[in-house]
């Protein structure tokens, strides 16, 4: 009991650098929290995108492929975590500036705030869909309240708690034998043989599905040191990170367009026919509700604890307990009152602010500042990471040039006014829009910001000297 009481204090500590003492999460720590925060059914409803537009086999090797690039740069992030100490967007003044990391701590918060929400109303439509079929009753606020209230807590108890205290002794074991249920029901059900043989339709490119694939490990890079800062070592967060997501990344993609194809669905209806699949009868329907318990939410706990700690980076004396409570009751609200809107495009165009940020994060510390932080240096006023009036313009720039590139090659078909405006201003120019990729929009606008900031900060870094 003290160990826990030890554990959940120290959620408490805001946004300062973890004192070594208190870096206790080893690789296979980290290999239990990321396998399951890979885990999902929003994870599924990704996979079932590749089908039919990629036959199976084609969508499993894009799967690995894609699982392999994403993990690498997840894990160049969780290593970059565990030497500062700090959580991620305190993380972020190393490259932007003190000052400058309010704009990526705005877009991070909205975008958390989004996904808690979407994550509640998942995880409640699941559950009602599931316990209406055995009993006649539907009941999504009360899920939708129950899955909110869970979350919360578990957040309050903060990721040490919920690393050894939940998911080693209950939530990974349920997340390995929900997945093997998972794997056995489709060998067992349904021509596996048949589903691997499908073809494709040629609507897809194979490397569209890999960048597809990339997207999910990376969307978790604004997150990542606000666990990872409790790493005992950067190996240790590198590969913990690295290998745990992995192993989930590809078991649920897989999943998710295995059984789009065999249920004979589409990405719009996979969950409520898995429901109905799982529903079919009582010991079943118990699996689909430990399915929701174990390995969805740990992702509402992330996302509710993370909200709070970007939070602190502009309001560093509110206390984190308070803002943990503050937006588990706001997601549950957008829970409720967003229930049938369509803002999931919303939240990806905030996450593709993210993709060139990491380029640009990563260059920093590995090239321009020799890979090291000093994390007391984060919060000095005229320190090293102040720059000019607390914004380090040079990077600014450079991280939106980064995303523009991300909406030119690829733009966001729900957004025609943001389309028309770039598309008006490359064609003033005489450049084609959209560009179009073989490989997407994640790699390139990574290594655009990469490369051009290895150049830009070095060059800035020395005039400084």
């Amino acid at each position: 009991m003290s160990a826990i009481v030890a554990d959940a204090t120290e959620v408490t500590r805001g946004i300062e650098p973890v004192p070594e003492a208190q870096r206790r999460l080893s690789g296979f720590d980290l290999a239990i929290l990321w396998g399951d925060l890979g885990v999902g059914l929003l994870v599924l409803q990704a996979g079932a995108l590749l089908v039919p537009g990629l036959g199976t086999g084609e969508a499993l090797v894009a799967v690995l492929v894609g699982s392999v690039i994403g993990v690498l740069l997840l894990g160049i992030a969780a290593y970059i975590a565990a030497d500062a100490g700090v959580p991620t967007m305190v993380l972020t003044r190393a490259a932007v500036g003190v000052r400058g990391s309010a704009l990526p701590t705005i877009l991070n918060v909205v975008q958390l705030l989004g996904w808690t929400s979407f994550e509640i109303l998942v995880m409640a439509q699941f559950a009602d869909a599931t316990v209406s079929r055995l009993t006649g009753i539907s009941a999504y606020p009360f899920w939708a309240l129950f899955f909110a209230v869970f979350c919360t807590a578990m957040a309050l108890g903060g990721p040490l708690v919920v690393v050894r205290q939940w998911l080693e002794k209950f939530g990974a074991w349920a997340m390995l034998a929900t997945t093997a249920v998972l794997f056995v029901l489709l060998a067992t059900s349904f021509d596996l043989g048949a589903i691997l043989r499908a073809t494709g339709t040629g609507e897809f490119a194979f490397w569209l599905g890999v960048d597809l694939v990339i997207a999910l490990p990376l969307s978790w890079f604004p997150l990542v040191a606000d666990y990872d800062r409790f790493a005992r070592t950067r190996s240790a967060s590198f590969w913990g990170t690295a290998v745990g997501y992995f192993l989930a990344n590809v078991s649920f993609f897989s999943l998710g367009l295995l059984y789009v194809l065999a249920l004979k669905t589409d990405v719009a209806h996979l969950n409520g026919e898995l429901a109905g699949f799982l529903g079919g009868s009582a010991l079943l329907g118990l699996v689909a509700l430990v399915i929701i318990l174990a390995d969805e939410t740990d992702e509402g706990f992330a996302n509710i604890y993370s909200t709070a700690v970007s939070t602190q980076n502009l309001l560093s004396r509110v206390p984190q307990r308070l803002l943990v409570v503050i937006f588990g009751a706001v997601g549950f609200v957008l829970s409720i009152v967003l229930q049938n809107a369509d803002y999931e495009w919303f939240l990806l165009l905030i996450g593709s602010f993210f993709v060139p940020l990491l380029g640009l994060v990563a260059a920093d510390y590995f090239i321009v500042r020799g890979g090291r932080y000093e994390g007391g240096q984060l919060f000095a006023r005229d320190g090293r990471y102040w720059y000019q009036g607390g914004v380090n313009v040079v990077a600014v720039v450079v991280w939106l040039l980064g995303f523009l590139l991300y909406q030119w090659v690829s733009p966001p078909a729900s957004l025609p006014a943001l389309t028309e405006a770039i598309g008006g201003a490359l064609g003033a120019v005489g450049l084609p829009f959209p560009l179009g990729s073989p490989i997407g929009s994640t790699i390139p606008s990574f290594a655009l910001t990469f490369v051009l900031y290895v150049v830009l900060g070095r060059m800035a870094r020395g005039r400084r000297a």
